[in-house]
């Protein structure tokens, strides 16, 4: 059902400096294989833009063998996995060298930008023959569910830039991901790589606003909020699993 594979490789400008792939970066090349493959298969930009329409991120997993490390090219491989009323779903498979390193799971939205409300998917893409009614699978990710903490023992403010922007004029969905890390020490980015993610998307934010950072560390498990920092509305929830380098 219009699996699409693609090599990428990995700049210095996309790691850190100690060879990891930055998560931003990460979810940048999903992002970018999802946007291609839906555009080959006439459900993408141009084609939602048409009828006043724009994808909208909700949720993502992603789990890791191996975290990529010292690693110069990755070959993603992405598949449309359905819809049902309101939502869309997409699966990619992360290689190395043949070997599967990582897998993600994302569910998606189609948003009316006129009325600011979701649309009927089935309605927009029961015509396509490359999405078909949403079938679970017996290996299919599980979302973890994000419970938040009591507190939080670390805050910081971001300003959104005007290269924070995407194409929707809202934040690109990987700049969540760099601002909810940004709060972690130096020594524990060094130190740890990820093994487990889960991010709800749940507001959009744009130019000129604030957003502000939380962050709650038990053990090896990172919890994440995102608010816009003048009105408190949460614009993103994030969980990660860490394991040791």
């Amino acid at each position: 059902m219009g699996l699409f594979e693609e090599t990428v490789k990995i700049r210095y400008s996309e790691m850190d400096c100690d060879l990891v792939l930055k998560p931003s970066a990460m979810l940048q090349f999903l992002q970018d294989l999802a946007s291609d493959n839906a555009e080959a298969l006439d459900f993408g930009y141009s084609y939602i833009i048409k009828h006043n329409l724009a994808w909208f991120l909700l949720k993502y997993r992603l789990e890791f063998e191996d975290y990529p490390e010292g690693i110069y090219d990755l070959t993603i491989k992405t598949e449309p996995r359905g819809f049902n009323k309101i939502f869309a779903y997409r699966d990619f498979q992360i290689l190395h060298n043949h070997k599967q390193i990582g897998r993600a799971a994302s569910t998606w939205a189609l948003v009316d930008l006129n009325a600011k409300n979701m649309a009927n998917a089935s309605e927009v893409l029961s015509s396509n023959p490359y999405m078909t009614q949403h079938e679970k699978r017996d290996d299919d990710l599980n979302y973890g569910k994000i419970r938040l903490p009591e507190s939080f023992e670390i805050e910081k403010v971001f300003e959104i830039r005007f290269d924070d922007l995407d194409v929707n004029k809202h934040v690109n969905n990987a700049n969540y991901i760099v601002w909810a890390f940004e709060p972690l020490s130096f020594d524990f980015r060094r130190s740890k790589k990820l093994k487990v993610l889960d991010m709800v998307f749940k507001k959009e934010i744009t130019y000129g606003s604030k957003v502000l950072s939380k962050l709650n560390i038990n053990g090896n498990i990172t919890t994440h909020v995102l608010e816009n920092a003048e009105t408190g509305e949460e614009l993103c929830l994030v969980c990660a699993e860490w394991v040791n380098k």
